[in-house]
């Protein structure tokens, strides 16, 4: 028996419950008829074993737990930023800026919000100063790990216990700690998952609970207890532009996996400007100079650097399209949803979350060479606009982010905390057994 999850079909948070373990949290191997111990209590067999948040609650059939309607507001949350950049940022930052919007959503409903990130961060929520400024902002030698470190005693140890619930946008960083807290503890995956070292994480805390920004991001690490899927959500920041829109436009950062080369090829080849508001992190500047900046030579191409958020709504919105030729498995394109709210076209390859987010031949075209995206170019025309920004306001709007994170907040904290944490010689297969009431291991045989 492995540790309940939610199937990636549904991504409003429900959790999943398994009656097999019924028979034998009453002390029976499913299908045994054998009686339970002389003393243990009795068990209802249609009686089903949730797990929350490696919490464990029983529940009857069709019953799920409280739903955000049913409770009063004023959870008391905890968001865990990294530190990279503020919150919100100054330039770019794609997973501090959707903990801001979270954040601020979250504080509008009237939620106690205390807010970990760094200490030039601009919060309507309590902010707690971890470091004084953005990491990324340093000069000079530091060591950046440090602020982290001192973050996970903060939030998991000393003041733990103020909050109902904990919400962590670190990743996997926060494990070791979170195991150990008696607060509920979510935390949700931004980044990609299929790299090799990532896997035996995972393999030994499946018993933490995990929320995926696209049904595509789990696909690496099934094994992960996954308890939903939640897509980013943006606030009301950005005007409809009902185009047509002169150029193509590229935004985000200059790297190998974005492929702005590929960008640039295809406006060449249409003969249509393309211009690129992008950063250049030091890992990727030896890249930049040997493969993208001789590019930016052609009278086609306009490099504008790393624009503000004041800036983005023009940027995306008097383009034709926006070009995204990612060649990774991108776990949720930001930018594809920001362009979405401004009413432009995407063009983007079949990669990882792309066809969740973009309705092909609707809200953009999906493609899955380059020569696809040059002649995807020809079909921008025949693109509602409109249809992008309603796609927008009725799947990407922050109010339906905030909802389905307080749905899942809701249910992590209806679990009774009946442990601090399971240990790790429990964590592959775990059933609960009621007159113990702590986990055990389910062996071989057993």
């Amino acid at each position: 028996m492995i540790l309940p999850k939610l199937g990636p079909e549904n991504t409003r948070g429900m959790v999943e419950a398994f009656p097999e373990a019924a028979p034998r949290a009453a002390g029976r191997k499913p299908g045994s008829a054998t009686a339970a111990p002389q003393g243990a209590p009795q068990f209802d067999p249609h009686l089903l074993l949730v797990i929350v948040g490696g919490r464990p609650k029983t529940q009857q059939p069709g019953v799920f737990l409280p739903t955000t309607k049913e409770r009063t507001v004023g959870m008391k949350i905890a968001q865990v930023s990294p530190l990279w950049e503020s919150v919100p940022p100054k330039l770019y930052g794609g997973t501090e800026r959707i903990v801001s919007y979270l954040t601020e959503e979250l504080v509008r409903r009237g939620h106690d919000v205390t807010l970990f990130a760094s200490g030039d961060s601009v919060t309507a929520a309590r902010l707690r100063k971890v470091c004084p400024e953005a990491l990324r902002l340093k000069k000079g030698p530091v060591n950046r790990d440090a602020p982290f470190v001192l973050m996970m005693e903060q939030v998991f140890g000393a003041e733990a216990a103020q909050f109902d619930i904990i919400h962590s946008h670190v990743d996997f960083m926060g494990f070791p700690m979170s195991r150990r807290c008696q607060t509920p503890v979510l935390t949700t995956l931004h980044g990609r998952l299929d790299l090799p070292e990532i896997g035996p994480v995972f393999d030994e805390y499946l018993d933490l609970p995990v929320v995926s920004i696209s049904n595509a991001q789990r696909a690496p690490l099934p094994q992960a207890n996954w308890i939903g899927t939640v897509y980013h959500g943006l606030p009301d920041l950005y005007t409809f532009h009902p185009g047509p829109g002169s150029y193509l436009a590229f935004l985000g950062r200059i790297s190998p996996e974005k492929r702005p080369d590929h960008a640039i090829e295809v406006a060449k080849r249409v003969g249509m400007p393309l211009r690129i508001a992008a950063k250049v992190d030091p890992v990727d500047r030896d890249y930049f100079e040997a493969e993208i900046e001789r590019l930016l030579e052609h009278p086609l191409i306009e490099y504008v650097g790393e624009i503000t958020d004041a800036e983005k709504c023009d940027f995306l919105g008097d383009a034709a399209a926006v070009v995204c030729p990612y060649d990774w498995p991108e776990p949720f394109g930001i930018v594809l949803i920001e362009a979405l709210a401004c009413g432009t076209p995407v063009l983007a390859y079949r990669r990882g979350s792309i066809p969740e987010l973009i309705e092909d031949g609707v809200t953009g075209v999906i493609c899955d060479n380059l020569s696809e995206m040059v002649r995807a170019v020809e079909r921008v025309p025949s693109i509602d606009r409109w249809r992008c920004r309603q796609s927008f306001e009725t799947r990407f709007a922050v109010q339906r982010m905030a909802e389905d994170y307080l749905a899942l907040y809701e249910r992590l904290t209806a679990a009774v905390p009946l442990r601090p944490y399971a240990p790790a010689h429990a964590r592959n297969h775990h059933v609960w057994t009621p007159d113990a009431r702590v986990f055990v291991p389910e062996t071989d045989a057993a």
